[in-house]
């Protein structure tokens, strides 16, 4: 089968999502096409999240990172206000003009649904906070948030896809194999030995799709650059630890320097009364958090990522590899998600279900093995992190109990940059790229930000000719 349209959108994240809207609603009558690995909204359906079975069953297609919403539908839908973290848009356009497209997404969250609740660093309270916080060298990053809740994030994803289907073609389930240029545009070849062809492209990969666009850019001739890859843990305690934090801020970024490497660590996703979760990415186990606005539907333990930051320099130039590398001696050692207690961990023993038995915090991952970290995650970013533990502790006492777990592997990738202009257009005309899959963002603000922004220049194109 072989079929023509005016414009192509490689895969059907955040970034996706929004560049699709965004072109219909400047340019009625378009012919667009939306083209996912995954499912729509109302067939994607983990198993473990269904509660069918206990541990990832290595789905053909990740039900949890593809398919319609990507990666962000099964979060907990944290929508930050800020440039300060969440991307790089910033290396391409304005400040002011990054987030007055962050502010125009949540105009259209907010219309299908989205609260207009927002939690901000800039109350006298967040101030305090991040004041005591900087008695002990921790740096509260300021942003105004807004949490969606993984129940509501589905819903507003489920409002925006029935708007979005009348307009737009999407084929769901479909592998895209190759990107060619042909025919003064581009041409996507599947699995199925179908072709879709079309003048624009907007690859919005998202991060299940990272390494294998990479791969497609490289063939295509178009210059990339590292990026870093962040790898840590995820912690979960008692909701009460963290309340006058949460209760105040909800998201708190807070970054530290540790002293014995100088290496930068900082909270990722908090999520008060929130769920641990495991993630599969390209068949690598990896956990995850979420968090629920029912109250019903919370549990009694916050979680958050401690995240050390690698960079890294030539020649090496795999970090996404790397990274995959040190999440599958987890994976080897536990068969999947592994978690350990602080203090096992500091007294060097690994953790067994019988001393999990003893545990005073219940982990919400009941797949979870108990094992040992030491043996999966490298002694620096493991240094870095029992430091900045101790660090916490001084902020939010508690924090280094013995009983405080720690799940692994949390790895973040952070898919090769492509070089790209202020429009995000290739060095190939009428190939623009958006979103996490393209190393350009990692957050639902700034990915859905990049979508609007390559639709736009598409727009201004075709109705400047």
């Amino acid at each position: 089968m072989r079929k023509t349209y005016d414009t192509m959108i490689l895969g059907c994240g955040e970034a996706g999502v929004f560049a699709g809207y965004e072109l219909i609603r400047r340019n009625p009558g378009m012919k667009v096409l939306i083209v996912d690995q995954g499912q729509d909204i109302y067939h994607r359906s983990c198993p473990i999240v269904a509660g069918k079975v206990r541990e990832c069953i290595d789905c053909k297609v990740c039900h949890t990172m593809c398919g319609f919403g990507g990666a962000g539908a099964f979060s907990d839908g944290k929508y930050n206000f800020t440039t300060a973290f969440g991307g790089w848009l910033t290396d391409f356009m304005p400040e002011q003009e990054v987030m007055e497209l962050i502010d125009y997404v949540d105009e259209i969250n907010t219309a299908h649904g989205a609260t207009r609740e927002v939690f901000s660093t800039e109350t006298p309270a967040a101030q305090a906070l991040r004041k005591k916080a900087l008695e002990f060298d921790l740096h509260l990053l300021q942003a105004r948030v807004k949490h969606l809740g993984t129940e509501n994030n589905l819903r507003i994803l489920t409002n925006l896809y029935e708007d979005l289907r009348r307009d737009i073609t999407f084929q769901f389930n479909t592998a895209v194999t190759a990107i060619r240029q042909a025919e003064g545009g581009y041409c996507l070849e599947t699995a199925d030995g179908d072709q879709y062809l079309a003048k624009f492209l907007i690859a919005a990969p998202g991060r299940s799709g990272a390494e294998w666009f990479a791969q497609q850019c490289r063939q295509l001739g178009l210059p990339m650059t590292n990026n870093q890859i962040d790898i840590g843990v995820r912690v979960e305690l008692p909701a009460l630890i963290f309340e006058h934090i949460t209760d105040v801020v909800y998201e708190s970024k807070l970054i530290y320097r540790t002293k014995q490497y100088g290496d930068q660590v900082r909270t990722f996703c908090m999520n008060p009364y929130g769920h641990v979760v495991a993630e599969n990415v390209e068949g690598i186990h990896t956990v995850n958090g979420h968090s629920y606005s029912d109250p019903k539907l919370r549990s009694e333990n916050t979680n958050f990522a401690l995240l050390v930051s690698n960079h890294f320099t030539e020649p090496f130039d795999e970090p996404y590899r790397y990274g995959k590398h040190i999440a599958s001696l987890s994976n080897m050692l536990a068969g999947g998600v592994l978690v350990q207690r602080f203090g096992d961990l500091v007294r060097g023993v690994r953790s067994n279900a019988h001393r999990m038995g003893k545990s005073t915090t219940h982990p919400t991952l009941t797949a979870a093995v108990p094992g040992d970290l030491s043996l999966a995650l490298p002694k620096r970013q493991l240094d870095d992190i029992i430091e900045m533990i101790y660090a916490l502790d001084k902020l939010a006492p508690g924090t280094a109990n013995y009983d405080t777990l720690l799940y692994g592997a949390e790895v973040k990738f952070y898919s090769a940059r492509l070089k790209l202009s202020t429009h995000l257009e290739t060095s190939l005309p009428n190939f623009f790229a958006a979103g996490d899959g393209a190393g350009i963002t990692r957050g639902l603000a700034q990915a859905g930000a990049s979508g609007v922004r390559a639709a736009r220049a598409i727009t201004q194109r075709i109705q400047g000719a």
